[in-house]
């Protein structure tokens, strides 16, 4: 049978990682097989930041994009983007750079730093 760590960590006050949780377990009489960390979306959303923006105007070389200033907290960038609906003062989620996304069909692009 297949018991979720979160699942167990809802009936029992531990404070234990995975793997202390399956050692205890198993000496205790139960059998652990394994464990697996599951993704509900792959990638995990690791490197994504919920951003401020500041200011937003056209970009001088291009009709399609818009040229930001975000803060994300541990710092403000620009960043160049293709939205036609931000503005400023909205809250939008960033990838920082160095972060993989992922299509439906498992395709990945990790984004990187352009000037």
């Amino acid at each position: 049978m297949k018991v979720s760590y979160s699942w167990i960590k809802d009936y029992l006050n531990v404070d234990l990682s995975a793997e202390e949780c399956a050692k205890v377990l198993t000496d205790t009489g139960l059998e652990v097989e394994g464990i697996q960390e599951v993704e509900s979306v792959k990638g995990g959303l690791k490197g994504l930041v919920v951003g401020d923006v500041l200011t937003c105007e056209k970009h001088p070389n291009a009709d399609r994009l818009q040229k930001t200033t975000v803060d994300v907290g541990a710092e403000t960038l620009q960043i160049v983007c293709g939205a036609p609906n931000v503005a400023a003062g909205q809250k939008v989620v960033v990838a920082t750079v160095g972060t993989t996304l992922y299509d439906d069909k498992g395709i990945h692009l990790k984004l990187k730093r352009k000037n």
